[in-house]
């Protein structure tokens, strides 16, 4: 597989996050990951993810929403991971970042939110209403998406595990509030981190044919 990596330092606002920008050959988009509290772009779930995104000819960016001391504090206090506005901020500042770079600017974007990365995700994609083509969550909290759930215009796919029934129920609620292109997948068998054999695989599939249909 045949692709041009890039390690990436992005300047968001007074702070500078990393990433890892991935591309492939004829590309004709990117899906920036958003993870969530405790995760970053090193996150085995998300490489995998990405990976197999890769392989379709879908171009990634991981990186981190937070900087190492955010990180680091936000283990002690907790202060970050629910501040979902930061977290959209700061998509929003990578998406504008890969909109003025020479090598992506010409792509379809779409983000790929886990956790309460998906509510992140969702925010920036209805203030980015003409830079989103796609969304999917991932065991998300979309719910936490509020009053912005209205304003998404991009095709959104919601992924929640079968036996994760908390967050089944937020993302009920989040689906009956959206306006845009809209579905929720059950995946039979997974809890919240999509931890059991093939769960996964799973979502990586739903993923990139979701993905694949409206990033163009």
């Amino acid at each position: 597989m045949i692709h041009n990596q890039t390690e990436m330092k992005i300047p968001i606002g007074n702070v500078v996050v990393e990433g890892t920008l991935t591309l492939m050959p004829g590309s004709k988009g990117v899906v920036l990951f958003a993870h969530g509290s405790g995760s970053g772009r090193f996150s085995p779930r998300n490489q995998y993810v990405a990976k197999e995104f890769n392989r379709a000819n879908i171009g990634t960016l991981l990186f981190d929403l937070l900087t190492k001391e955010e990180e680091e504090e936000d283990i002690l206090t907790a202060e970050y991971r629910f501040d979902i506005a930061l977290l959209a901020k700061r998509l929003i500042g990578a998406t504008e970042w890969l909109r003025n770079d020479p090598k992506t600017r010409k792509l379809a974007f779409g983000y790929f939110g886990a956790s309460t990365g998906a509510a992140a995700a969702l925010i920036a994609a209805a203030k980015l209403p003409n830079e989103i083509a796609a969304v999917v969550s991932r065991g998300g909290r979309p719910d936490l998406g509020g009053e912005y759930l209205r304003g998404v215009v991009a095709p959104t796919l919601l992924l929640v595990g079968g036996l994760d029934t908390e967050v089944i129920e937020l993302n009920q609620e989040a689906l009956d509030q959206m306006t845009a292109e809209k579905k929720m997948v059950i995946v039979p068998g997974a809890t919240h981190l999509f931890e059991e054999p093939g769960t996964l695989e799973q979502v990586a599939k739903l993923s990139t044919e979701w993905f694949l249909r409206y990033l163009h």
